[in-house]
Protein backbone atom coordinates (compact mmCIF):
# COMPACT_ATOMS: atom_id res chain seq x y z
CA UNK A 1 0.00 0.00 0.00
CA UNK A 2 1.11 3.88 -0.63
CA UNK A 3 2.13 6.21 2.68
CA UNK A 4 -1.42 7.63 3.37
CA UNK A 5 -3.35 4.32 3.48
CA UNK A 6 -0.48 2.92 5.92
CA UNK A 7 -0.77 5.83 8.26
CA UNK A 8 -4.67 5.54 8.29
CA UNK A 9 -4.47 1.96 8.94
CA UNK A 10 -1.67 2.24 11.85
CA UNK A 11 -3.99 5.25 13.04
CA UNK A 12 -7.06 3.13 13.03
CA UNK A 13 -5.21 -0.13 14.71
CA UNK A 14 -4.38 2.19 17.86
CA UNK A 15 -8.20 3.28 17.88
CA UNK A 16 -9.61 0.09 17.62
CA UNK A 17 -6.79 -0.89 20.49
CA UNK A 18 -7.89 1.64 22.62
CA UNK A 19 -11.66 0.66 22.36
CA UNK A 20 -10.81 -2.56 23.33
CA UNK A 21 -9.02 -1.64 26.43
CA UNK A 22 -12.21 0.18 27.14
CA UNK A 23 -14.26 -2.52 26.87
CA UNK A 24 -12.46 -4.64 28.96
CA UNK A 25 -12.50 -1.94 31.70
CA UNK A 26 -9.29 -0.48 30.99
CA UNK A 27 -9.76 2.56 28.97
CA UNK A 28 -6.75 4.33 28.21
CA UNK A 29 -6.39 7.96 29.43
CA UNK A 30 -6.82 10.30 26.39
CA UNK A 31 -3.62 11.47 25.84
CA UNK A 32 -2.47 7.88 25.19
CA UNK A 33 -5.12 7.45 22.89
CA UNK A 34 -4.32 10.24 20.77
CA UNK A 35 -0.71 10.40 20.76
CA UNK A 36 -0.36 6.45 20.34
CA UNK A 37 -2.75 6.95 17.27
CA UNK A 38 -0.48 9.46 15.84
CA UNK A 39 2.94 7.44 16.84
CA UNK A 40 0.89 4.09 15.25
CA UNK A 41 0.29 6.32 12.05
CA UNK A 42 4.16 7.40 11.57
CA UNK A 43 5.24 3.89 12.71
CA UNK A 44 3.30 2.69 9.62
CA UNK A 45 5.13 4.19 7.07
CA UNK A 46 8.95 2.79 9.03
CA UNK A 47 9.23 -0.02 7.27
CA UNK A 48 9.66 1.47 4.02
CA UNK A 49 13.04 2.64 5.13
CA UNK A 50 14.52 -0.02 3.18
CA UNK A 51 13.08 1.93 -0.39
CA UNK A 52 14.31 4.90 -1.56
CA UNK A 53 11.39 6.16 -3.20
CA UNK A 54 9.08 6.24 0.13
CA UNK A 55 8.10 8.79 2.29
CA UNK A 56 10.07 7.63 4.99
CA UNK A 57 13.02 8.39 2.87
CA UNK A 58 12.76 11.96 2.02
CA UNK A 59 11.17 12.80 5.48
CA UNK A 60 14.55 13.20 6.95
CA UNK A 61 16.55 15.11 4.33
CA UNK A 62 19.70 13.65 3.88
CA UNK A 63 19.37 11.62 7.25
CA UNK A 64 16.63 9.31 5.77
CA UNK A 65 17.88 8.76 2.43
CA UNK A 66 21.27 7.66 4.25
CA UNK A 67 19.69 5.28 6.25
CA UNK A 68 17.20 4.09 3.66
CA UNK A 69 20.86 3.25 1.79
CA UNK A 70 22.17 1.35 5.35
CA UNK A 71 18.83 -0.44 5.76
CA UNK A 72 18.03 -1.38 2.11
CA UNK A 73 21.28 -3.02 2.42
CA UNK A 74 21.25 -4.77 5.48
CA UNK A 75 18.11 -6.05 4.76
CA UNK A 76 19.80 -7.72 0.99
CA UNK A 77 22.47 -9.01 3.27
CA UNK A 78 19.45 -10.97 5.63
CA UNK A 79 18.13 -12.23 2.32
CA UNK A 80 20.97 -13.58 0.61
CA UNK A 81 22.62 -15.17 4.18
CA UNK A 82 19.18 -16.79 5.18
CA UNK A 83 17.17 -17.42 2.28
CA UNK A 84 16.44 -20.95 1.40
CA UNK A 85 16.42 -22.89 -2.59
CA UNK A 86 12.59 -22.00 -2.50
CA UNK A 87 13.29 -18.18 -2.32
CA UNK A 88 13.94 -16.41 -5.47
CA UNK A 89 17.24 -14.28 -6.40
CA UNK A 90 16.61 -10.40 -5.86
CA UNK A 91 18.70 -7.58 -6.13
CA UNK A 92 17.53 -5.21 -3.45
CA UNK A 93 16.70 -5.27 0.01
CA UNK A 94 12.65 -4.25 0.03
CA UNK A 95 10.11 -5.99 1.40
CA UNK A 96 12.21 -8.47 3.15
CA UNK A 97 13.60 -7.74 6.17
CA UNK A 98 12.12 -4.43 7.87
CA UNK A 99 8.42 -6.05 6.82
CA UNK A 100 8.53 -9.53 9.37
CA UNK A 101 7.19 -9.53 12.58
CA UNK A 102 10.95 -9.70 14.23
CA UNK A 103 11.86 -6.43 12.90
CA UNK A 104 8.78 -5.10 14.55
CA UNK A 105 9.32 -6.60 17.96
CA UNK A 106 12.67 -5.47 17.63
CA UNK A 107 11.97 -1.54 16.93
CA UNK A 108 9.43 -1.45 19.12
CA UNK A 109 11.54 -3.13 22.20
CA UNK A 110 14.42 -0.63 21.08
CA UNK A 111 12.57 2.38 21.06
CA UNK A 112 10.69 1.47 24.72
CA UNK A 113 14.67 0.64 26.05
CA UNK A 114 15.30 3.84 24.96
CA UNK A 115 12.50 5.97 26.57
CA UNK A 116 13.43 3.98 29.66
CA UNK A 117 17.56 4.67 29.66
CA UNK A 118 17.37 8.04 28.17
CA UNK A 119 14.72 10.22 29.61
CA UNK A 120 12.77 13.30 28.39
CA UNK A 121 15.21 13.84 25.53
CA UNK A 122 14.77 10.50 24.30
CA UNK A 123 10.79 10.42 24.59
CA UNK A 124 11.04 13.84 22.78
CA UNK A 125 13.04 12.53 20.14
CA UNK A 126 10.73 8.84 19.49
CA UNK A 127 7.91 11.47 19.87
CA UNK A 128 9.59 13.85 17.28
CA UNK A 129 10.36 11.10 14.43
CA UNK A 130 6.85 9.97 14.81
CA UNK A 131 5.13 12.94 14.73
CA UNK A 132 6.92 13.52 11.58
CA UNK A 133 5.96 10.69 10.06
CA UNK A 134 2.31 11.14 10.90
CA UNK A 135 2.15 14.53 9.37
CA UNK A 136 3.85 13.37 6.26
CA UNK A 137 1.38 10.42 6.00
CA UNK A 138 -1.87 11.84 7.48
CA UNK A 139 -1.52 15.26 5.71
CA UNK A 140 0.37 14.27 2.89
CA UNK A 141 -0.56 16.93 0.84
CA UNK A 142 0.04 19.53 3.13
CA UNK A 143 3.26 18.21 3.52
CA UNK A 144 4.38 17.91 0.16
CA UNK A 145 3.49 21.64 -0.58
CA UNK A 146 5.49 22.89 2.64
CA UNK A 147 9.09 22.98 3.06
CA UNK A 148 10.14 19.96 4.55
CA UNK A 149 11.27 22.64 7.72
CA UNK A 150 8.07 23.35 8.50
CA UNK A 151 7.32 20.18 8.83
CA UNK A 152 10.14 19.06 10.95
CA UNK A 153 9.10 22.68 13.05
CA UNK A 154 5.28 20.80 13.31
CA UNK A 155 6.92 17.79 14.59
CA UNK A 156 9.01 19.30 17.15
CA UNK A 157 6.66 21.46 18.92
CA UNK A 158 4.10 18.25 18.43
CA UNK A 159 6.71 16.21 20.45
CA UNK A 160 7.45 19.08 23.17
CA UNK A 161 3.84 19.54 23.61
CA UNK A 162 2.51 16.05 24.44
CA UNK A 163 5.12 15.14 26.40
CA UNK A 164 3.85 18.05 28.68
CA UNK A 165 0.77 16.48 28.10
CA UNK A 166 1.50 13.56 29.62
CA UNK A 167 3.45 14.48 32.58
CA UNK A 168 1.15 15.39 34.04
CA UNK A 169 -0.64 13.27 36.54
CA UNK A 170 -3.11 10.51 35.37
CA UNK A 171 -2.69 11.94 31.63
CA UNK A 172 -0.53 8.32 30.90
CA UNK A 173 3.30 8.91 31.18
CA UNK A 174 3.23 6.12 32.81
CA UNK A 175 0.08 4.28 31.45
CA UNK A 176 0.09 0.41 31.85
CA UNK A 177 3.87 0.46 33.28
CA UNK A 178 3.40 1.87 36.67
CA UNK A 179 6.26 1.03 38.50
CA UNK A 180 9.10 3.69 39.66
CA UNK A 181 10.81 4.72 36.65
CA UNK A 182 8.84 2.67 33.69
CA UNK A 183 7.37 6.00 32.41
CA UNK A 184 6.46 5.95 28.78
CA UNK A 185 8.02 2.03 28.62
CA UNK A 186 4.60 2.10 26.66
CA UNK A 187 5.59 4.04 23.59
CA UNK A 188 7.47 0.66 21.86
CA UNK A 189 3.49 -0.57 22.11
CA UNK A 190 2.29 1.86 18.73
CA UNK A 191 5.55 1.30 17.09
CA UNK A 192 5.47 -2.63 16.77
CA UNK A 193 1.70 -1.89 15.88
CA UNK A 194 2.35 0.18 13.18
CA UNK A 195 5.16 -1.86 11.84
CA UNK A 196 2.76 -5.02 12.00
CA UNK A 197 -0.29 -3.34 10.19
CA UNK A 198 2.40 -2.10 7.20
CA UNK A 199 3.24 -5.52 6.81
CA UNK A 200 -0.43 -7.05 6.41
CA UNK A 201 -1.43 -3.95 4.54
CA UNK A 202 1.63 -5.01 1.91
CA UNK A 203 0.20 -8.84 2.39
CA UNK A 204 -2.72 -7.83 0.80
CA UNK A 205 -0.86 -6.33 -2.68
CA UNK A 206 0.32 -8.12 -5.53
CA UNK A 207 3.45 -9.06 -3.82
CA UNK A 208 2.55 -10.26 -0.72
CA UNK A 209 4.90 -10.38 2.38
CA UNK A 210 7.46 -12.13 4.42
CA UNK A 211 5.87 -11.36 7.66
CA UNK A 212 6.37 -14.48 9.74
CA UNK A 213 10.91 -14.72 8.77
CA UNK A 214 12.46 -16.21 9.79
CA UNK A 215 10.12 -18.86 10.06
CA UNK A 216 10.42 -21.31 6.92
CA UNK A 217 7.36 -22.20 5.25
CA UNK A 218 8.09 -25.16 2.85
CA UNK A 219 11.18 -24.94 0.70
CA UNK A 220 11.14 -21.22 1.20
CA UNK A 221 11.84 -19.03 4.48
CA UNK A 222 10.72 -15.61 3.24
CA UNK A 223 7.70 -16.60 2.07
CA UNK A 224 5.03 -13.97 0.46
CA UNK A 225 2.19 -14.03 3.22
CA UNK A 226 -1.22 -12.60 1.55
CA UNK A 227 -4.74 -13.60 0.64
CA UNK A 228 -5.43 -15.81 -2.83
CA UNK A 229 -4.18 -13.66 -5.93
CA UNK A 230 -7.26 -12.97 -7.20
CA UNK A 231 -8.27 -10.43 -4.07
CA UNK A 232 -5.38 -9.07 -3.80
CA UNK A 233 -4.46 -5.79 -5.88
CA UNK A 234 -1.63 -3.53 -6.83
CA UNK A 235 -0.16 -0.63 -4.12
CA UNK A 236 -2.16 2.53 -5.51
CA UNK A 237 -5.30 0.92 -6.65
CA UNK A 238 -8.45 1.73 -6.92
CA UNK A 239 -9.76 -0.24 -3.95
CA UNK A 240 -6.98 0.68 -1.75
CA UNK A 241 -8.38 4.67 -2.71
CA UNK A 242 -11.87 4.18 -2.69
CA UNK A 243 -11.97 1.69 -0.17
CA UNK A 244 -9.83 0.54 2.12
CA UNK A 245 -9.25 4.54 3.24
CA UNK A 246 -12.49 5.63 3.52
CA UNK A 247 -12.95 1.98 5.77
CA UNK A 248 -10.22 2.95 7.71
CA UNK A 249 -11.63 6.60 8.60
CA UNK A 250 -15.01 5.43 9.74
CA UNK A 251 -13.02 2.22 11.78
CA UNK A 252 -10.70 5.23 13.56
CA UNK A 253 -13.75 6.85 13.77
CA UNK A 254 -15.80 4.42 15.58
CA UNK A 255 -12.90 3.10 17.63
CA UNK A 256 -12.04 6.54 19.42
CA UNK A 257 -15.68 6.88 20.31
CA UNK A 258 -15.35 3.34 21.79
CA UNK A 259 -12.37 4.24 23.67
CA UNK A 260 -13.67 7.40 24.67
CA UNK A 261 -16.90 5.91 25.71
CA UNK A 262 -18.90 7.46 23.56
CA UNK A 263 -20.69 5.28 22.69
Amino acid sequence: MMGPAHSLSGAAAWLGVGAAAAATGHSMPWPVLAVGALICAGAALAPDLDHKAATISRAFGPVSKLMCEIVDKLSYAAYKSTRKPGDPRRNGGHRTLTHTWLWAVLVGAGASGLALLGGRWAVLFILFVHMVLAVEGLLWKAARMSSDILVWLLGATSAWTLADILDKPGNGAGWLFEQPGQQYLWLGLPIILGALIHDIGDALTVSGCPILWPIPLGRKRWYPIGPPKGMRFRAGAWVEIKVLMPAFMVLGGVGAAAALNVI
